[in-house]
């Protein structure tokens, strides 16, 4: 799937390519919705259709990620609610074999999140990832989603990779749309990021079950 001789660079997505995305599903589309309904005194369906309606006009956007708009936004505590179901945060499997090969290489290991800064520290404090990274950088330090352009102009400034010769693996079409169009050679993308739902369409990217099948020609 990957000639290893032709990557330098790894950029990885968090919430879903490294860490299962049943945490987010659940809390987003559960969770939140329910404790929402509560504060306001509102059926647990109402809660859930006006959070849905609220959710789609922010999709891809720097808003939809930030924890602190959404904070202002509902007069929640997101991170508390947040904490309320952090047991359900996991690693996918061979992900941290793979880390560790792809370091061991000498490469340049990079997590490219969208995730806010609170819930990329909530989730590295659960699993323990972070030393296995070179950087962990946010689309909110650089003030564009991975989505747009601007994201990955402002990364390379700070990261100076070559698309030429960078390997980007994520969960999300449009993120790998975006990162195509920047110049990006080599993408793959995940077929289930969320362990408790069916493998989702992946387009024309070469995909992965798990981390495991990247793994071969690195060892």
């Amino acid at each position: 799937m990957i000639d290893w001789s032709r990557i330098d660079t790894v950029l990885l997505d968090m919430d879903g390519t490294l860490l299962d995305l049943n945490f987010d599903n659940h809390f987003w589309q559960v969770h939140l919705p329910q404790r929402y309904a509560a504060a306001r005194g509102l059926p647990a369906s109402a809660g859930r259709e006006e959070l849905m309606a609220r959710y789609h006009t922010r999709a891809g956007t720097l808003e939809w990620y930030s924890v602190d708009f959404w904070e202002t936004e509902l007069e929640l505590d997101i991170m508390r609610l947040k904490e309320e179901v952090a047991h359900l945060i996991e690693i996918h499997p061979h992900v941290t074999d793979f880390l560790d090969a792809v370091r061991a290489s000498r490469r340049r290991v990079v997590l490219a999140t969208n995730a806010h800064h609170k819930s990329v520290t909530l989730k590295m404090a659960r699993t323990g990832l972070s030393p296995r990274f070179d950087a962990i950088v946010s689309s909110h330090a650089l003030g564009a989603a991975k989505e747009e352009q601007a994201f990955w102009e402002r990364l390379n400034a700070i990261e100076a990779f070559d698309p030429a010769r960078t390997l980007l693996v994520d969960d999300s079409l449009p993120v790998l749309d975006s990162a195509r169009l920047y110049g990006i050679a080599h993408l793959v993308a995940v077929k289930r990021p969320d362990t408790m739902q069916p493998e989702k369409h992946t387009g024309d990217y070469p995909a992965i079950d798990d981390f495991s099948q990247l793994m071969p020609v690195l060892t």
